[in-house]
């Protein structure tokens, strides 16, 4: 019993897993940041295309 708990404070201790951690929750953010500027983003977008598109086909 008395390994387990020191195993258990052993791994506890660990730092090298939190990096991990760490990177992977800087990812999900800048994942949800890059999926909110193209929602944001996706009109405008649209609308300058149509534009030039018309202003192409306009003689």
């Amino acid at each position: 019993m008395n390994s387990l708990i020191a195993v258990a404070k052993e791994f506890a201790r660990d730092e090298d897993g939190i990096t991990a951690i760490e990177y992977g929750l800087i990812a999900a953010t800048m994942v949800a940041a890059v999926v909110a500027a193209f929602g944001f983003l996706t009109p405008a977008l649209s609308d300058a295309f149509q534009a030039i598109g018309n202003k192409i086909k306009s003689p």
